[in-house]
């Protein structure tokens, strides 16, 4: 489209606007469509961010953490711990090293075991908390020299389960994108709906339009107008609505893990402004196409 076709799209002309109804069942459709697919990005985008926050937090924390868990009798468990951390200190790359206390471990066992267990009449191993710095240290090494020097020591950098949590949380922001294109292409295919239902039941004036002289460009603009006016109308309101149901969601926490995590934060909160823009971006290509298809249809 040149310059002027696209300036004829969005000013208005009363005598063209009368072309398309404006109440009815078209409308209505029209509204609703863009409100609830609005409501339902809102919520697509929410899970895509805190799905993006959750990997990159499991990513930069659990990489740089390992446990070494000593298993020895209870007589030697003592001597082996205080080996292993004189290790840790000498191993380059190990910015932390520290033993957890009895205290920390049974509050690690209370959710399978309940509160106030006693360590001391189970055979619980000893566990050591590893932080490793920036430049990292030498996994294989180390397990050679524990392995030497502390029998009992078994070391645990969490690449396991580090790699499957991570490939999860970025599944789920995969999964929040493509909904939202989902989404929008399931508007984009009711509004085409109802630009064909009023294109046909405003066929006979479209056709009188015609006779007096209008362009078809003339007459698709105003189609173009109104419906991107309703849909803009309708996704303004499932977006605040949408944002209000996010507000109501409860506060990420610890305790809670990832489901009360799902709002947005700090500066995301912008991207639901987008929402309305790209609805009604999608509304004018689809309403643009229906009526252009649709006249020619009926010439």
């Amino acid at each position: 489209m040149n310059r002027g076709t696209v300036r004829s799209y969005f000013i208005g002309d009363a005598q063209a606007d009368r072309v398309v109804p404006p109440s009815g069942f078209t409308a209505q459709l029209t509204l609703f469509a863009a409100g609830a697919m609005a409501f339902l990005a809102v919520f697509a985008l929410a899970l895509s961010l805190a799905s993006g926050r959750l990997a990159h937090r499991w990513a930069s924390e659990l990489a740089r953490s390992a446990t070494i868990r000593i298993s020895a009798p209870q007589d030697q468990l003592s001597d082996q711990t205080a080996v292993a951390l004189k290790i840790l200190r000498q191993t380059p790359g190990v910015a932390r090293a520290r033993a957890l206390s009895q205290k920390e471990q049974a509050d690690l066992l209370s959710p399978w075991f309940g509160p106030g267990l006693d360590l001391t009449t189970l055979p619980v191993p000893q566990l050591i908390e590893v932080t490793e710095d920036e430049t990292g240290y030498d996994a294989q090494g180390l397990r050679l020299r524990l392995a030497a020097e502390v029998p009992g020591a078994v070391l645990d950098d969490h690449t396991r389960w580090r790699k499957p949590l991570v490939e999860a949380a970025s599944s789920l922001r995969r999964l929040g994108l493509i909904s939202i294109l989902l989404i929008g292409g399931a508007m984009a295919a009711m509004i085409t709906l109802a630009a064909n239902a009023a294109l046909a039941a405003n066929a006979q004036v479209i056709e009188v339009l015609r006779l007096v002289g209008a362009r078809d460009v003339y007459i698709a603009s105003a189609f173009v107008r109104r419906f991107t006016l309703r849909a803009l109308i309708g996704a303004v309101a499932g977006t605040v609505l949408g944002v209000a149901g996010l507000l109501l969601l409860p506060a990420a926490s610890d305790e809670g893990g990832f489901l009360t995590g799902l709002g947005l934060q700090g500066l995301d909160w912008l991207w639901p402004l987008l929402i309305p823009v790209l609805g009604a971006l999608v509304a004018f290509g689809a309403t643009w196409a229906a009526a252009r298809r649709r006249l020619k249809e009926l010439t």
